[in-house]
């Protein structure tokens, strides 16, 4: 029996019923692909040890995140503290993490003073000191930079100063667009309401918070609740450190309910980096992994 081939009405209909499913069958599949719900990054404190020992060079930071599946990272600046000025240094490890498709989220800044320093002289040098690594931060491609509120006094008086040193610095920042963060880390900065009305103090939109899991611990015998203390900070959070030990109210750490945790997080509407911050160099495809696991039980 002999085929005859189709008129021209029979293979425009015929094309336009193909061309309506493959628009049906892209539809449906760009449906299906969603972004995920926050993604992982790795905080450079993770593998402190290791490069503290010299057994990993801070230049070989972005290798090791990309080896273990993690694209994008968190620098501290203790581990190229004298290399904030160094252009080829610096262009070097940005060409590194391009090389293995990591992006540069933040540098986490310490040893350069305290930003609620009672002292004016010392809070404004304390704010030139962070100045480079506003520059730095900026060439290597971040978004923010993380410092300490630390102070001293009353808690009215601290939140007073740590304002004002976060409010000079974030004037400086503005016109770079660098956020800076400031991450609950230790005294008063470990009390979720005192970070929350320091914040609320400067109220710039680049003045945030890096709301960490684990450091809600205030002195020896008090902390501040983890779960409450994540949910209060969420609100100006540029990024969020994970550690797999928790705090109660009553000085007393147990181990992170990841669901529980996470789900705090994006309720409150955040869908950036979690950073892993915990399990050291030989846990990390185990940190990497339970983080994953709790985005596919959450979705």
């Amino acid at each position: 029996m002999t085929a005859h081939a189709p008129t021209r009405r029979q293979f425009l209909a015929q094309s336009g019923l193909t061309a309506t499913a493959l628009c049906l069958g892209t539809s449906s599949f760009a449906q299906t692909e969603k972004k995920p719900s926050f993604r992982i990054s790795l905080a450079q404190w993770t593998i402190n040890k290791e490069l503290k020992a010299g057994t990993i060079d801070n230049l070989d930071f972005a290798k090791v995140a990309h080896d273990h599946g993690i694209f994008a990272v968190e620098y501290v600046n203790q581990f190229f503290m004298d290399k904030a000025q160094d252009v080829a240094y610096l262009a070097e490890m940005k060409k590194r993490a391009e090389d293995f498709g990591v992006k540069s989220l933040m540098i986490m800044c310490d040893h350069e003073g305290n930003i609620g320093e009672p002292d004016k002289q010392k809070r404004q040098q304390t704010v030139d000191n962070h100045r480079k690594w506003i520059d730095t931060a900026k060439f290597l491609g971040c978004h923010s930079i993380r410092v300490n509120a630390a102070s001293v006094g009353s808690w009215a008086e601290q939140v007073k100063l740590a304002a004002d040193g976060l409010a000079m610095l974030t004037e400086i920042s503005v016109e770079h667009e660098i956020n800076v963060i400031v991450e609950n880390h230790g005294g008063l900065s470990s009390n979720a309401d005192w970070l929350a009305e320091v914040i609320t103090l400067v109220g710039q939109e680049r003045c945030g918070t890096l709301p960490d899991f684990g450091n809600f611990s205030i002195s020896d015998n008090e902390s501040y609740d983890s779960y409450r203390g994540i949910k209060k900070l969420m609100p100006w959070a540029k990024g969020v450190s994970v550690k797999d030990l928790v705090w109660d109210d009553k000085a007393k750490q147990s181990a992170l309910d990841y669901d529980r945790m996470l789900k705090i997080v994006l309720d409150a509407g955040f869908h950036g980096y979690c950073g892993i911050e915990f399990g050291g160099f030989e846990g990390l495809n185990t940190s990497r992994k339970m983080l994953e696991k709790s985005r596919e039980r959450l979705a």
